[in-house]
């Protein structure tokens, strides 16, 4: 068996583990509700039993299974590590090539609204010139990627990994997308620059304004610069625990699927376009299938790790500080905690072809506002076709 095969993954998960699933969520020992009317401390107990009590009764696995096992799954070794990966093809003969990458705690499901829009615009009312090729894999150490077991994974070395996984795949000219974790990966690939990138498009950003930048924000930024502080302040807890002491972590989210799901929906709650009200955007279902991806291969603390592994590469120099060649579209929605203006952007990225503010959708804008994402993805990337 040769190293670079690509090998068909058929998911099939044993009766056993969802047994195992359920007696763990019946033993739940549930801790005091919050001693305040809103999300301030995180997710309320009622909503928490809520959902707990649609994965006790009603959500169905096997329907998520089935619809995974139908986008076409794929195994392939990259850099020692199996790569999972969705590859849908468009019925389209002159369809570009698009690497989609998600982020934490995302999967490969964030997609799962936009790949037929995508793969076959016509079918959805749009035009042949408009398709893409879709390649969606699982990041490392996430849903049914294997597991890192040495350092060294951070986004540099994945963004590497993708563009092998394009050149394996046999695409000699591609574009790129992401948010979250997605959105670096995404970036180092644009500053990589490989010969076949056609272009990128972005819905996140993680870079830092400048002290001149936050120094001479217009209103609008300075309304940006306030909601990234209330990110640090209020909602980023997760974030400096996984950066820190991801096992630490680990160990709960490995034992407890209550816990894993309420660190999960904890981040649906405070970085959607939802208010806080996290059953207005998503679907309890959604949620779960998610969750699902992360409980089921057990990966809640090789996930956290990625959040470690950036942070030791950032002590060695982030990303580079020269503007980006590569042709870039950004789309910032406002729900999204972290923002950019089209004027910090413009100097991070020397072809900005593409740059949209919405009115509505937030950080899983593809699960959020998938028309409107698919809209900005077609804007963008007809400027490189």
């Amino acid at each position: 068996m040769s190293d670079t095969a690509i090998h068909p993954f058929h998911l099939a998960i044993a009766d056993a583990a969802l047994a195992d699933l359920q007696a763990r969520l019946a033993l739940t020992r549930w801790p005091d509700a919050e001693t305040v009317a809103d999300t301030s401390q995180g997710p309320q107990l009622a909503k928490l039993r809520a959902l707990v009590a649609r994965w006790q009764d009603g959500y169905d696995w096997r329907r998520c299974e089935a619809l995974l096992n139908g986008f076409n799954q794929y195994h392939t070794q990259i850099d020692g590590v199996a790569i999972h990966f969705l590859h849908v093809r468009s019925p389209e003969p002159d369809a570009m090539p698009l690497l989609l990458t998600h982020g934490w705690p995302g999967s490969v499901l964030e997609f799962r609204d936009v790949i037929g829009p995508l793969t076959d615009p016509v079918a959805h009312g749009g035009k042949a010139g408009d398709a893409f090729h879709l390649v969606m894999p699982s990041l490392p150490g996430f849903g049914f990627s294997g597991k890192p077991t040495g350092t060294g994974w951070n986004v540099n070395r994945i963004a590497d990994a993708w563009i092998a996984l394009m050149d394996r795949l046999g695409y000699d000219r591609f574009a790129a997308q992401g948010g979250d974790w997605g959105g670096a990966v995404t970036t180092a690939i644009g500053y990589k620059a490989p010969p076949g990138l056609a272009g990128i498009h972005l819905n996140m950003l993680m870079f830092q304004p400048t002290d001149q930048e936050r120094a001479e924000a217009t209103p609008h930024e300075q309304a940006m610069l306030d909601d990234a502080q209330r990110y640090d302040q209020q909602f980023s807890g997760y974030f400096k625990v996984q950066a820190t002491r991801p096992q630490s972590v680990g160990f709960a989210l490995a034992d407890s699927p209550v816990g894993l799901a309420a660190w999960i929906y904890a981040l649906f709650q405070d970085v959607s376009d939802s208010g806080g009200d996290v059953e207005s955007v998503f679907a309890l279902d959604a949620i779960l299938d998610d969750i699902m991806l992360y409980w089921l291969p057990n990966t809640g603390a090789s996930s956290a790790r990625l959040y470690w592994e950036t942070m030791q590469a950032m002590r060695h120099g982030g990303m580079p500080t020269a503007p980006m060649t590569t042709p870039a579209g950004i789309s910032m929605f406002p729900g999204e905690q972290v923002r950019v203006s089209q004027r910090w952007a413009e100097r991070r990225f020397a072809q900005l072809v593409h740059f949209n503010e919405l009115d509505r959708g937030g950080h899983f804008a593809a699960m959020e506002q998938p028309a409107l994402f698919v809209e900005e993805v077609r804007t963008t990337l007809r400027k490189v076709r």
